[in-house]
């Protein structure tokens, strides 16, 4: 029997072959969820297909995703099942307008930690790959972060679009908005971002590269303190965000806590917040 990763994987790369058949129209429709972030029938397709396959694989595992299940975001009271994180098309928006840069993210989490979880973005041809304690891999190939060289005036700054809206920034280095918050992430851990920032993204926009971060032998936090794992009973994820920062080092994610200052005490409600 093929092990879970190897399940993730073959999932991951089915749940893309459904959307590349969407992609290929042009301006599909969309609606917008109550926090203001698109939803196509693209996800909600995606979404049935992993569902339906962990179902059929695993039975007893409980899954959270982000379309078809917002209304069971709660971790189980009891632990002892494996829970799947689900995001069926991480970067909605640039799928809907043509750009290459959008995944299929899955993380499989015990004990309400990621335990392994794959990333694939099929017209990047790229899948990210990785399990605690064994290494991140990019198509087979282990990867790790770079060493950083803070005078190295190319290294860039991923960021979503969010931030400047919510932070006041004063990172040194250039800035790039990839509109995936999963691919933003996978570039810190391969080494390409000196830093990477997401100031609203809710737990399955970042299951995965938070275990990939981490395997890669980078840092990630929260810039605000809030610890979205272990996972916690009673919590609605659909309804909470987790500003995220990773780097390579701890000292780069001390001195980026300086300069990246939040402009207000509270984030705006969902609904006033633009489409990512």
């Amino acid at each position: 029997m093929e092990t879970t990763l190897a399940f993730a994987v073959h999932v991951t790369q089915q749940a893309s072959a459904l959307l590349m058949d969407y992609f290929k129209q042009k301006r599909l429709a969309y609606s917008l969820k109550l926090d203001q972030t698109l939803v196509t029938d693209a996800d909600l397709a995606a979404d049935k297909l992993i569902s339906d396959a962990i179902h059929a694989r695993y039975p007893e595992d409980v899954i959270i995703s982000e379309e078809l299940h917002p209304q069971n975001s709660s971790y189980p009271d009891n632990p002892d099942h494996a829970v799947w994180i689900v995001d069926p098309l991480d970067g909605s928006t640039n799928f809907r307008q043509g750009l290459h840069t959008w995944g299929v993210l899955l993380t499989r989490l015990i004990n309400g930690f990621p335990q392994e979880s794959v990333m694939h973005f099929p017209l990047l041809e790229e899948t990210y790959m990785c399990q605690r304690g064994q290494g991140a891999f990019l198509n087979g190939n282990p990867i790790r972060v770079l060493q950083p060289d803070l005078d190295d005036h190319s290294s860039f700054f991923s960021c979503c679009s969010r931030t400047h809206r919510h932070y006041q920034v004063r990172v040194p280095y250039k800035t790039r908005i990839l509109g995936s918050t999963g691919f933003s992430l996978c570039c810190v851990a391969r080494g390409s971002a000196i830093l990477g920032f997401d100031a609203t993204p809710k737990i399955w926009d970042i299951a995965g590269g938070w275990l990939l971060i981490e395997e890669a032998g980078g840092i990630i936090d929260t810039i605000d303190g809030s610890q979205p794992f272990p996972l916690q009973p009673g919590i609605n994820y659909a309804l909470r965000s987790f500003p995220v920062l990773a780097a390579p080092t701890t000292e780069l994610i001390a001195l980026a806590r300086k300069q990246i200052t939040s402009l207000q005490a509270t984030i705006p409600r969902p609904s006033t917040t633009p489409i990512e």
